[in-house]
Parts: C-alpha cells; structure tokens; sequence
C-alpha cells in the first residue's frame, strides 16, 4: 500500500515502516513526559556515538556541522521542524570519552550551558579502553563517578531535565565475548544512576539486539560500537519517543 504525507500518524509510521525491517521487534517504550517547553536549551553529550564528526569550530545551537553526522543531528532536524519552539540545541560529545573525561570539561561543556534538557550516552569506553589497556577504570569507578556527575549536575542546575541512554553494543566488529558479562553490568549501572538521579532512562540495547535478529548486527553498527545511519536513526526514534510525544 502506498501511503501519502499526512495519512498516517508518526506513531502509525513506525508501524508501516518498521515492517520491512522487523517492527516486530521494536519494545514498546515508556510513556513520554511531555515535549521540551519553548525556549528550551537542549544538550547532547557523550563519545563518538554523540560527537558523530561534530565542527568543534561552530559553537552556535542549531547548526548542522555542530550537531554531527548522528543522532543528535536527526533528533534536532525533528525538534526544529517547529520554529515557535524557539529550541537552542546544542551537541558537546568528544570522542574517546569516558566517565572521568567528561567530568573533566563538565562545566566548560555542560553546566556553563545551562540546559533544560541533558541528554548523556557515555560508557562503552569505559570498558572498551579497559579492555585494550589504555584505562584502568573498574565497574564500581564507573557507577560512583557517573552518579557523582549527575549530582553535581543537579546541584549546580535544579530543573535541568536529566536523560540517560542506555549504553548499547552488538555482538560483531569489535565486540567479542570477553564484553560480557561486565557489559551487561554497565548498562544495569546506568539505569541504577539514571533511576537515583530522578532522569529519564532510554533502554537501548535490547532494542539493537531484537533489531539484530531482523537485519545482521553489522546493518545497525558496523563495528558493533559505532552506529550506521540506520543504527543513528535508531537511537533517534528511541530518544524522541521516550522525551517528548
């Protein structure tokens, strides 16, 4: 069936679209709370997974180069769609990030900011540069200097709107066996963090891995870390129906 701009509902578009790709593995997602309020500074920070090729030289909001080529990009171009929203939209990822370096630029690229919404994905290097030698953090390094940041975030902005994604990876490229079991815990650690710290979590790994059994994990992240467009779009979707309606 052939459908016609304005025949369907976003929500209804998932559905049409998401055949050919096996919707049928797309998770239900929490309720969303309510649409970021006109006027709002909206913050994306993280690794390479947000700084996706970001033009570090453009410090202005709203501004393709500065977004990136990943999912912050995609997540604005929706959110902008609406000019009374008057939305400033910012993306401050650096890749190679773990939790430590974030902390390190925090206020400079995050707080000085003063978001309404904060939206972190950070954690895969941490046990990636673990694991190749290049970092030594442990698991419990990770969950008290996660927590202690969103504290500090929520100290110095009280009504900042803070967002969690769930780190994700797939089982190719990259990632092998000796991932796990301590992956899995990571990703229990951020929702633990995101769950004190009163945040929207946006579950994300099981999303890949039910996607994985309709496509190869490769379609979604060539490296297993790193998304595709497709894995971009992914993570966009997630995030836009798990923030705002």
């Amino acid at each position: 069936m052939t459908h016609h701009a304005g025949d369907v509902s976003r929500r209804e578009f998932v559905v049409t679209t998401g055949g050919a790709m096996g919707l049928a593995f797309w998770p239900q997602l929490a309720p969303p709370a309510h649409r970021p309020a006109a006027g709002s500074v909206i913050l994306f920070q993280g690794d390479s997974i947000t700084d996706c090729g970001r033009d570090r030289t453009v410090a202005e909001p709203n501004r393709a180069a500065a977004l990136g080529t990943g999912y912050p990009l995609l997540i604005a171009s929706e959110l902008l769609r609406d000019p009374a929203a008057n939305l400033q939209i910012f993306n401050r990822g650096v890749s190679g990030n773990t939790v430590p370096d974030l902390d390190a630029r925090w206020q400079t690229d995050a707080l000085d900011l003063r978001p309404d919404i904060l939206s972190i994905l950070i954690g895969v290097n941490d046990i990636w540069h673990k694991l190749n030698g290049s970092y030594t953090g442990t698991m419990e390094q990770y969950e008290s200097g996660y927590g202690a940041l969103l504290d500090r975030t929520r100290q110095a902005l009280p009504g900042v709107r803070l967002v969690v994604l769930e780190p994700f990876v797939l089982r190719t490229g990259a990632v092998t066996d000796a991932w796990f079991p301590e992956f899995d815990q990571r990703r229990a650690v951020a929702a633990r963090v995101a769950e004190r710290a009163g945040a929207t979590f946006v579950p994300l790994h099981g999303i890949f891995e039910r996607l994985s059994r309709a496509a190869p994990p490769a379609y979604w992240a060539a490296d297993g870390v790193h998304p595709t467009v497709a894995g971009h779009g992914v993570i966009a979707r997630a995030w836009l129906e798990t923030v705002r309606p």
